[in-house]
């Protein structure tokens, strides 16, 4: 009786284990240990991609020309206000003229007195020639009136040349606008002394403005087919372009590259580009920055998104997925044409693979096996 007794009790009793051992396991799945993530996959495929290479930009006026005064004087009036449109040859500063008036109207006495000094000698000569050819003095004589009148004029000449320096001088005290453009920064006030060293404001003709940006030698020699194309025909067949401006809005007007160096910087190995962007409004101004997005469109390459892929020495890898849902590692190659979202792969992905995007860098690992979410 006792055995039979003690044999249920550990049947029961191992029963009882397997219970808690089911119930264990159920546990386990339901908690999720053992289930696989669940993550977002793309299917790779081949089509037309339309990108954007975003290049760093400092926008400038079509001519901006610094205003220097021409002689050192004390500044008397200022004409215009810092952001002015002025239209060319508005007058925009006065210099102190008084010390200048008084010489250009001393050169101008010095020319009258010159110009009596001509007529008295022109006189001369006259009687000396009619009494010469009479015989009634000698032709030493007559020369001397002749050389007199000569001098009269000479110094009537210089007296002349004097008072068109004097009135050149003056007028460097009204300093005008070369060009139509916006009055920039005005640092010096009326009563301050300023010299021909003195940058007196910026002028800046923005009705178009120029953004310069640089590009690499490896991209001079792409768009030019390694040198088999020259720079004029690379200018007539680029694409109109876009400018991003600093608040991440794109600017309305689209733009053209007009220029691109023929030199290369030797420190940085990159060429200076121009392109030119109409400013009808005003809203663009010298010293502002953006960028500049050159779009390029091609044909049946596969693109990626750039959150898709992971840098391991230099070299970017996306997770392909393969069978059992396990993903490995892959090496690629891009193209350095970029948009700051897609890649263009070149080489390591073919039409048809899957790959992991979500959770790169962070979630996914190598050999992991997960559940694909598209």
């Amino acid at each position: 009786m006792n055995s039979k007794m003690k044999t249920i009790s550990i049947c029961t009793l191992l029963l009882a284990c397997g219970g808690l051992c089911m119930t264990s396991c159920k546990g386990d799945n339901q908690t999720g240990q053992k289930t696989a993530p669940e993550l977002a996959t793309l299917t790779v495929s081949e089509s037309d991609a339309d990108l954007n290479t975003n290049y760093p930009a400092t926008l400038h006026g079509k001519n901006d020309v610094e205003i220097r005064p021409q002689i050192t004087g004390f500044l008397t009036k200022v004409h215009v206000k810092e952001g002015q449109k002025v239209a060319a040859g508005q007058l925009l500063f006065t210099i102190d003229q008084v010390q200048l008036q008084a010489a250009v109207d001393a050169a101008r006495a010095a020319v009258a007195v010159a110009q009596a000094n001509v007529n008295t000698a022109q006189t001369n000569a006259d009687n000396n020639k009619i009494l010469f050819d009479k015989n009634i003095i000698s032709g030493s004589a007559y020369q001397t009136s002749v050389d007199q009148l000569n001098a009269a004029k000479a110094q009537l000449g210089q007296a002349r040349a004097n008072l068109t320096s004097s009135e050149k001088n003056l007028s460097y005290t009204l300093v005008k606008a070369p060009a139509s453009g916006v009055v920039g920064t005005i640092d010096n006030k009326e009563g301050s002394l300023v010299t021909p060293q003195t940058l007196l404001t910026m002028l800046s003709n923005n009705g178009e403005m120029e953004a310069y940006f640089s590009m690499t030698e490896k991209e001079i020699l792409a768009l030019t087919d390694n040198g088999r194309r020259s720079m004029t025909q690379v200018l007539d067949s680029l694409p109109a372009v876009q400018l991003k401006l600093a608040n991440g809005e794109i600017y309305s007007q689209p733009g053209r590259i007009i220029s691109i160096s023929g030199v290369l910087d030797p420190a940085t190995g990159s060429a200076t580009v121009k392109a030119a962007f109409a400013n009808p409004d005003g809203m663009l101004r010298s010293g502002n920055t953006g960028q500049v997005l050159l779009p390029s469109i091609n044909r049946g390459v596969i693109t990626i998104p750039q959150k898709a892929t992971f840098e391991l020495q230099d070299m970017k890898f996306v997770y392909v997925l393969g069978d059992s849902s396990k993903v490995h590692q892959s090496p690629i190659e891009i193209d350095t044409k970029s948009d700051g979202v897609n890649y263009i792969v070149t080489k390591g992905l073919k039409p048809g693979d899957v790959i992991v995007i979500e959770g790169v860098g962070s979630t996914v690992k190598d050999g992991m096996v997960i559940t694909p979410k598209k």
